[in-house]
């Protein structure tokens, strides 16, 4: 694959190793089982987990398509093409407003998750100016003239309307 002109790079914010904190220690708190998981992750392994995951965390916005890889210890990246982008919703609660972060949720036509969203980007710094680099670009793309000329698009269109004709000849010869 040709390497795309890259757009613009989501910034993310530090605040996302807290949140990540604070919503692991939370779930590992309500489950009875996570208790004693709970003291590993709040001594050092919380810590160690988030700025890993911090680490790994990015996205950008090419001319083409939207890229996001995150990870700790196992890594994803994904890859979604503009045209396919359906709707990019801001989701808010609590922890995150007390943070002052927002998610960013992405979903795409043909979604395999009917439940959820192809990505969701936690912690963008200017998380609008981000959406609107997207939909513009996304924008951008969809009204882009295909590949072909319109001349060329004229001339096969002759041509098919040339063939239909003569079959229609044709059809009426044989009669």
């Amino acid at each position: 694959m040709e390497e795309q002109k890259i757009i613009e790079k989501a910034v993310f914010s530090l605040k996302i190793k807290t949140y990540i904190l604070l919503v692991v220690g939370f779930f590992l708190l309500v489950s009875l089982i996570g208790i004693p998981l709970l003291i590993i992750w709040l001594l050092g392994f919380g810590q160690y987990y988030s700025a890993k995951y911090y680490e790994n965390l990015k996205c950008k916005l090419t001319e083409h398509h939207l890229v996001f890889s995150k990870g700790a210890f196992f890594k994803v990246e994904k890859t979604i093409p503009l045209e396919n982008i359906q709707d990019l919703t801001f989701l808010q609660n609590p922890i995150l407003n007390s943070l002052d972060l927002k998610i960013l949720k992405i979903e795409t036509a043909g979604s395999s998750n009917p439940h959820g969203s192809d990505m969701k980007l936690i912690g963008i710094n200017q998380a609008e100016k981000f959406k609107e680099k997207v939909l513009e670009q996304r924008e951008l793309l969809v009204r882009k003239p295909s590949t072909g000329s319109k001349q060329e698009m004229k001339d096969e269109s002759l041509e098919v309307l040339l063939e239909i004709r003569d079959l229609l000849k044709d059809m009426k010869k044989e009669k």
